[in-house]
């Protein structure tokens, strides 16, 4: 600095430079400002001044002070005093202040501080706020001087003043006997003191009675104010409407009412259209289509977190508003907008919104798996709220079997999904993903194996095998019964019935007649008459050895087996021989079942010999006792004495009838042909010839 009297200079690398000396008040100053360095010196312009306290820039204030009145709780009185004596400089002032907590600074008007003062009020203060308040000062001519440093912070409360109307809303729970009501209030936003008491009145719709109730509540200084207060539990199970009044007292006073009518049910008209809720800058901010109806008194927006509920008013005419409250990132909130009809809560409208979306904590957890032949149901439960950190926007099932891996995606309201088509008998493993538009997360890893066979394929397959088991039994059955006929010539010997045996009429007593066989019987024996005439001639003679061996023949006559054969019995020959003449050639039919009596030509009055057949079908009553036939009842033949002058032509006759008496042999159906004796042989034979062999009413006796 140079003046007429002397000149001053001070280095620094900077670029501002403090000059120590004693201050040239009210006097002209030239400066400039010189840059050195090895290659030379740069010099800059000259500046003129005329008064040296165009460059003045003084200390702060001092000794700031505040004086609060009680009388006038909105203003502070600030006083301070001059940095420097006003004989050198008149200064200008400026004031600044700001609620504790705050970081926005407010101004007083430099228009209100111009002049050179030491105090000023301050108004429209918040009562019982605590205040920071700051002062600076400048040269009172314009452009000149620098604004000193702001001073300390001076701090002060204003007064208690009347409190506002509390904020008063309600929530709903479920209650043993029904629907149940809880009201809450938050403190005044402007409580202007410490709230020590709420004032409730509740007028039943039923009888319209109040009930009034005092809610004593403690406030610390230090101690955060509580966001909510519950104020009472109501059921409204036998109340239709209750209205609730509330009022906010501090040690000033009590604040206006604030009434609200709470039903079970939502009142009013339908709720705001175009609800929305997005994320701006830290804040969320909700907008809406705002509602034409005079009765519309103003709007309630509610923001929910779990058990956390908070609320905030707005008028009638706003229809975009930011969440005023504490809002922490990656939190759910369920946002909902009451328009209120004077003092009526109308239909709400809600939307969820996050103020800001992150990645999950973690994937769903699957829970359960059902499994199947082919397919398998999984179930996972949803991720909870506070580990969403955002909407989930879609699932992703993932699932592989060795190395194959698929992909499923699914909508983020899925809670379930059946896999398929699966293979049978198969270890697979699964996990789902679940994703946001900042991330995803996956789930552990579950493993299941699906079932070697489908439910009801074993049980179809048995009861497949049982029915066609029983078709085929049924079936059988039913062919048994249609080929009876046909099965039992197969499989059983056709046994001919012995009750219908012509061998009882074998007897000489009997007329001799001829019978037709019928259908079912046919005659597997055949009957050759041969030697009749030599049996004729010797009957005479034979009749005296008969006499003596009849005792033979009577003890031989229940074991001749004669009637007890089976026609289903193999045909044998029956071979007939004499004691007297073994060498007689055998003369009998190639077929006889039972016996038969053949008569040689050179019989010489020999006994005829009997040959017992083979067959085990038993002897009829009548054959094994004929004595009882008698006394039964039943057929009997006796024995008559034979005469010994019969003619031959009843000799024939006799002949004949024993042929046709032995065609009464039921068949077994096989290719044998009826042999009859001829006309020719019958009239051949001797006139006085006898016949050695006579059928038996009870057996066959010695003739």
């Amino acid at each position: 600095l140079l003046n007429c009297y002397a000149m001053y200079n001070a280095s620094t690398t900077k670029n501002s430079a403090d000059v120590l000396m004693v201050f040239p008040s009210h006097m002209s100053l030239e400066v400039w400002v010189q840059a050195h360095n090895l290659l030379g010196t740069v010099e800059s312009e000259h500046l003129k001044v005329d008064d040296a306290n165009y460059f003045v820039k003084t200390n702060p204030p001092l000794n700031v002070q505040l004086i609060r009145e009680e009388i006038f709780p909105t203003s502070l009185l600030v006083n301070w005093s001059h940095p420097i004596a006003p004989q050198y400089l008149h200064l200008k002032y400026q004031i600044r202040f700001c609620p504790r907590g705050s970081h926005n600074w407010s101004y007083v008007p430099l228009s209100d501080t111009d002049q050179h003062t030491r105090s000023f009020r301050l108004q429209s203060l918040q009562p019982y706020t605590d205040y920071f308040i700051q002062v600076s000062c400048k040269h009172t001519k314009k452009d000149y001087g620098y604004w000193s440093d702001w001073s300390a912070n001076a701090t002060m409360r204003t007064p208690e003043d009347l409190p506002e109307r509390p904020s008063l809303w309600k929530t709903t729970a479920d209650g043993v006997n029904g629907q149940e009501v809880l009201i809450i209030c938050k403190d005044p936003i402007l409580a202007n003191g410490r709230i020590t008491s709420f004032e409730m009145r509740i007028q039943h719709s039923h009888n319209g009675s109040w009930e009034n109730e005092r809610i004593p509540v403690n406030r610390s200084i230090s101690a955060p104010r509580p966001e909510v207060t519950l104020l009472k539990r109501i059921s409204l199970a036998d109340k239709q409407l209750v209205k609730v009044c509330l009022a906010a007292s501090n040690s000033v006073g009590m604040s206006p009412e604030r009434c609200l009518f709470i039903s079970a049910k939502p009142l009013g008209n339908g709720p705001v259209e175009d609800l929305s809720v997005s994320p701006h800058q830290g804040q969320l901010f909700v907008k809406w289509k705002p509602i034409s109806d005079r009765s519309l008194t103003e709007y309630v927006i509610e923001w929910v977190s779990g058990e956390q509920i908070n609320w905030q008013m707005v008028k009638k005419s706003t229809n975009l508003t930011a969440i005023k409250g504490p809002l922490e990132p990656f939190v759910c909130y369920r946002v909902s907008v009451y328009p209120i009809y004077a003092t009526r809560i109308g239909k709400p409208a809600s939307t969820e919104a996050f103020l800001e979306q992150g990645a999950p904590l973690e994937g769903p957890s699957i829970n359960k798996s059902y499994t199947g032949y082919d397919h398998a149901e999984l179930v996972w439960d949803a991720i909870p709220l506070h580990q969403r950190r955002g909407f989930i926007t879609n699932y992703t099932i993932f699932y592989k079997s060795g190395k194959n891996t698929h992909a499923i995606t699914l909508p983020p309201n899925s809670t379930s999904y059946t896999l398929k088509p699966l293979l049978g008998d198969t270890k697979y493993d699964v996990w789902i993903k679940a994703s946001t538009i900042r991330g995803s997360k996956n789930s552990s890893s579950h493993s299941f194996t699906t079932l070697k066979y489908a439910p009801g394929r074993v049980e179809g397959i048995v009861v497949g095998v049982s029915l066609g088991f029983l078709f085929l039994v049924l079936m059988a059955i039913l062919l048994c019964i249609y080929k009876k006929d046909v099965i039992e010539q197969n499989l059983w010997p056709q046994v001919p019935n012995p009750g219908k045996s012509t061998i009882g009429n074998w007897s000489p007593d009997n007329p001799l007649r001829a019978e037709t066989p019928s259908e079912d019987c046919l005659s597997g024996m055949t009957v050759h008459v041969e030697g009749v005439r030599d049996i004729k001639q010797g009957l005479e003679e034979d009749k005296t050895s008969l006499s003596l061996k009849k005792d033979k023949y009577l003890s031989e006559e229940h074991s001749s087996g004669i009637g007890g054969s089976s026609c289903m019995s193999s045909p044998r020959q029956s071979v007939s021989s004499s004691d007297e003449d073994p060498e007689m050639p055998d003369n009998t039919a190639n077929t006889v079942q039972y016996s038969v009596v053949v008569g040689p030509s050179d019989y010489k009055g020999q006994t005829p010999v009997f040959s017992r057949s083979e067959s085990t079908q038993p002897l009829l009553d009548s054959e094994e006792n004929p004595d009882m036939l008698g006394s039964g009842g039943s057929r009997h033949f006796q024995r008559f004495p034979r005469q010994s002058s019969l003619s031959e032509t009843n000799q024939e006759t006799h002949f004949k009838q024993l042929e046709l008496e032995q065609q009464d042999f039921c068949s077994i159906k096989e290719d044998t042909e009826w042999t009859l004796a001829s006309e020719t042989q019958l009239a051949d034979a001797e006139p006085g010839s006898a016949s050695s062999y006579m059928p038996q009413g009870g057996g066959y006796r010695p003739q």
